[in-house]
């Protein structure tokens, strides 16, 4: 049987970084794309060399990981750097099946002619390699002039290996679904939040409610993928881009070759039925009963997708903030409202799910940013006894708390908000709640509750996490003109 050539490898290589030699920017792939926000923040990491590390970029399927890279390659050249010093490797191409990491390296400083020197050296989807995070770590030590740079698309299990084999040696960035705040940002929209400062104290507003509300509603629709805001064929279906392009690549793909996954129908049925129930509480007893599976299966699957990035849990604490010491319920998150509407139908803004919706965007804003910090509570049943959203802090105190709501009826009876009130003034900490439309702050039994529309709710987040800004100070400063 023939093996591919040393020839036919190097021409491979030579093909992917089609700037060697003339530096011609426009040969870069996606240089008339434009940057997302986040690139600013990874450029810095991905360019320094103090310390010297290795930068994992890591994140779900198709939010841009790879054009993050391009648009990098595209900077250093731009700041003078020689073309050839960066070399751009995708390890999913077949050409290059079998060859270990050091292989792929060395073969790739030979096709770019330099055999010394500092260098720039990206690996595009790196988890599909064996062994990768040992291999990467010894490239890493046995080359201090060379900057590495790796990404993935299993966030959990490129995180577990980056802790327990490059310590000291990696630094992980983690690339979330489209931000509310970049998706009006890169539609040139973001005129219809404002932010301003009034005596010293930062004031936040709209213009237009309506045209703000119907954004939101296509962001929870499609947007929450970059690919989705500029070719119109996506936004016409996506339910087929989103599904066939993205989740059943993870489901059929992804997982199975990184975990072994036997019966992917399980996987599947598991997957659609969460996503379904996206921001309801769910127990591994129902889940076992309504689906025949063993529920130290379904509890390994829901580990499976939390490693794709495809869904969150987030755990329950009491009406003392306390963790339960056997939880047998907990909530489920897609990461990206997006696909709910792919796998089932497009919402309108008077659905019977924007709710439920509304509440999974903004836990999709806040997820990348504080991952093990959120909670809700729920200490009885009903609205008296429950809050949707709780930051613990590092003593794991409440640092705040937040209703999710879209309708503006809790904010012209603010009391209806019982579990909230209850909760905040018990904990002394600052609360506050979402609507449709209404912006305004009310006091009730003492507790303020700053009530903000949703979607300038999850618009705020995302510029003040992009600024990293994650404190309960900051926090309290997203309200309310």
């Amino acid at each position: 049987m023939k093996s591919v050539s040393k020839k036919e490898i190097l021409g491979k290589i030579r093909s992917a970084n089609p700037w060697w030699g003339d530096g011609n920017e426009e040969s870069i792939p996606f240089h008339k794309l434009s940057a997302r926000a986040y690139f600013g923040p990874f450029y810095k990491l991905a360019v320094s060399r103090s310390p010297h590390r290795a930068i994992l970029l890591m994140g779900p399927r198709r939010v841009g990981k790879t054009v993050l890279l391009f648009h990098s390659i595209r900077r250093l050249i731009r700041r003078g750097f020689d073309p050839e010093t960066i070399i751009y490797i995708d390890i999913q191409q077949p050409v290059y099946n079998g060859m270990s990491l050091e292989e792929l390296f060395q073969n790739a400083v030979k096709a770019s002619g330099r055999s010394s020197g500092e260098l720039f050296v990206f690996f595009d989807e790196i988890q599909y390699l064996r062994d990768w995070e040992v291999h990467l770590k010894a490239l890493v030590d046995s080359h201090p002039n060379i900057k590495f740079v790796a990404s993935g698309s299993a966030a959990a299990t490129l995180r577990l290996k980056s802790i327990e084999s490059g310590a000291g040696r990696f630094t992980d960035f983690f690339l979330p679904p489209l931000t509310f705040y970049e998706y009006l940002a890169l539609l040139k929209l973001d005129n219809l939040v404002r932010i301003t400062k009034k005596s010293g104290k930062r004031r936040v507003s709209t213009p237009d409610i309506a045209e703000l509300n119907e954004q939101f509603v296509k962001y929870l629709n499609y947007g929450g993928y970059p690919e989705a805001l500029f070719f119109k064929e996506v936004q016409a279906d996506p339910g087929r881009f989103i599904r066939s392009d993205i989740i059943d690549k993870v489901l059929l793909k992804d997982l199975p070759s990184l975990y072994g996954i036997q019966d992917i129908q399980e996987l599947n049925s598991l997957f659609t039925s969460l996503a379904y129930n996206t921001a309801n509480e769910v127990s591994l007893s129902a889940l076992s009963q309504n689906s025949g599976v063993a529920k130290n299966t379904i509890k390994r699957y829901i580990e499976y997708l939390e490693s794709a990035f495809l869904i969150r849990i987030v755990h329950r604490v009491d009406r003392n903030a306390k963790k339960f010491q056997r939880a047998t319920a907990f909530k489920v998150y897609l990461t990206n409202p997006s696909m709910r509407s792919a796998l089932f139908s497009p919402i309108s803004a008077d659905d019977d799910a924007m709710g439920h919706l509304v509440e999974t965007a903004v836990f999709s804003q806040w997820f990348h940013a504080l991952p093990t910090r959120l909670h809700y509570a729920r200490w009885q049943t009903g609205d008296a006894g429950e809050v949707d959203i709780v930051c613990l802090d590092g003593a794991m105190r409440p640092a705040w708390a937040v209703e999710v709501k879209w309708s503006d009826a809790y904010e012209k009876k603010p009391h209806k908000h019982e579990g909230l009130i209850e909760f905040c003034r018990q904990h002394e900490c600052p609360c506050q709640a979402t609507t449709r439309t209404v912006q305004s702050s009310k006091c009730v039994d003492g507790q303020n509750i700053p009530f903000v529309p949703s979607a300038v709710y999850c618009y705020v987040l995302g510029y003040n996490i992009i600024r990293g800004k994650k404190s309960a100070a900051d926090f309290s400063q997203i309200a309310m003109a």
